[in-house]
C-alpha cells in the first residue's frame, strides 16, 4: 500500500511484479516519438504563499513576505500573453496558501473572496476575457475546491512528485503522497484533463520512481484523464544544493515513464531544467509550456528556451515541432471540455481563431508549424 493512501480513501496498491518489470527498462526498450510539441503560455503566479516548506522549492515566501497578485496585475499579465500569441494562462500557487498566511487570508477577504479558490475563479475569468485558456496548478485540492474552478479550465494539474516519504518533504506540514493521489483521482472523477509528473532526485529511489509511475497509470486506467506526465529533474537553487540527477538517471527515468504509460499519455521533460536533446530518443513527445513574456516563477534561475532552441531540439531529434493548446488535442472534445472552454475555442473572434489554428494543426500533422 502506498503511504497515506488509506487516509485519503485512495484504494491503490501497486503490483510488485510490475515494479520489478519496470526496473528492468532501459532507453533501448522504447522508441523515439514521431514529433515534439509545446505550448505557448504566460505564467501567472497568483500567490507565493504555500502551506508546505519543501527544501528544494524557491517559489514560496514565508508569512509576512508572500504576495498576492491583484486583479489588475493579472489582467495586465494575461494581456501581454495574448498579445504575444500565447494560448495558455498557467496559474500557479502553493497549497492552501490562505491556511497559514493571515495576510493572504485578509487580503482575499478584502477583495470579497472566501478562499484562494474563489479568487482563482475570478482570475480564470480574467484570462478567458483576455483570450487565453486557463490551466491551473493549485496543488492538493478537495473535490469541492477543484469543482469550484474546473469549468473555467481547459486542463489542470498537480505534480505527484513521488509516492515515497522523503526528507525533502519533511516538517510538520509535509506533503502526503495519498493526498496528492487523491487530487489526481478527483480530477478523473470530475472529468478534468490532467497533467501530473514525477520529480527526480529529491531522495526517492528507483523503486519509488517505478511505483509513482505505476500509480499514475492505474488512476489513468480508471478515469482516462491524464494527458501528460512530466519527468522533471530537481535543480540547484538558493534553497537546494543537493545537485541534479545525472543524464543517465534522467534517461532511464524517462524511458521508464514511456514504457509504463499508455501511448496516448504524453511524456514531457521541461527544456529549461533538463537536457532535452539528450533524452529525445527515450520517448518524450512534449517540451511543455514555455513563455515568451514571463519567467518560470517556480525556477526563476532557469530561463525558458526560445522558439529557435525548441526547433533546434526537434531538428536534433529529426522530428517536426508542433504547437499545441494547454488541453491536448485528444481531449479537446465535447466529452472533456466544459461549455465555457468549448465556447472560447469556438468563439468567432481573434482568440478563437488562434485556438482553432493551433488545434487544427494538431489534427492535421502534415500542416504542422511552429511559427
Amino acid at each position: 500500500m502506498i503511504p497515506g493512501t488509506d487516509e485519503y480513501g485512495v484504494d491503490l496498491t501497486v503490483n510488485d511484479d510490475d515494479v520489478e518489470r519496470l526496473l528492468d527498462v532501459t532507453p533501448a526498450d522504447v522508441d523515439p516519438a514521431p514529433e515534439l510539441s509545446f505550448c505557448r503560455n504566460v505564467f501567472v503566479p497568483l500567490t507565493t504563499a504555500c502551506r508546505y516548506t519543501c527544501t528544494y522549492c524557491t517559489y514560496y515566501d514565508p508569512p509576512g513576505q508572500a504576495t498576492l497578485m491583484s486583479p489588475e496585475a493579472i489582467r495586465e499579465t494575461v494581456r501581454r500573453g495574448a498579445d504575444a500569441g500565447c494560448t495558455e494562462a498557467l496559474f500557479t500557487f502553493g497549497d492552501d496558501p490562505d491556511d497559514r498566511y493571515d495576510g493572504i487570508h485578509d487580503q482575499l477577504a478584502e477583495w470579497g473572496h472566501e478562499s484562494i479558490h474563489t479568487y482563482l475563479r475570478e482570475a480564470c475569468e480574467i484570462a478567458l476575457e483576455a483570450g487565453l485558456l486557463p490551466h491551473a496548478n493549485p496543488g492538493d485540492q478537495t473535490r469541492e475546491q477543484m469543482a469550484e474552478v474546473a469549468d473555467l479550465n481547459a486542463s489542470m494539474g498537480v505534480m505527484l512528485e513521488t509516492t515515497a516519504e522523503v526528507q525533502a518533504h519533511g516538517g510538520p506540514r509535509a506533503k502526503n503522497p495519498g493526498q496528492r493521489l487523491h487530487t489526481i483521482r478527483t480530477a478523473g472523477e470530475l472529468g478534468v484533463p490532467f497533467t501530473t509528473g514525477i520529480l527526480v532526485g529529491i531522495g526517492e529511489g528507483w523503486e519509488d520512481r517505478a511505483e509513482s509511475l505505476l500509480a499514475i497509470r492505474e488512476l489513468h486506467e480508471r478515469h482516462g484523464h491524464v494527458q501528460e506526465v512530466i519527468v522533471q529533474p530537481v535543480v540547484d537553487n538558493e534553497r537546494w544544493r543537493g545537485g541534479s540527477p545525472t543524464v543517465d538517471t534522467l534517461r532511464r527515468a524517462v524511458a521508464m515513464a514511456r514504457y509504463c504509460l499508455p501511448e496516448s499519455v504524453s511524456v514531457q521533460v521541461p527544456p529549461n531544467l533538463a537536457p532535452a536533446r539528450e533524452v529525445v530518443d527515450c520517448g518524450i513527445d512534449d517540451l511543455g509550456g514555455v513563455s515568451p513574456v514571463t519567467v518560470d516563477h517556480v525556477n526563476p534561475d532557469y530561463e525558458w528556451p526560445g522558439l529557435d532552441e525548441l526547433r533546434a531540439i526537434a531538428d536534433h531529434a529529426g522530428v517536426p515541432l508542433r504547437e499545441r493548446l494547454p488541453v491536448y488535442d485528444r481531449y479537446a472534445t465535447d466529452e472533456w471540455l466544459s461549455d465555457r472552454i468549448a465556447a472560447a475555442i469556438g468563439a468567432p473572434d481573434a482568440a478563437g481563431d488562434r485556438f482553432r489554428a493551433v488545434r487544427d494543426r494538431g489534427r492535421n500533422p502534415t500542416s504542422a508549424s511552429s511559427d
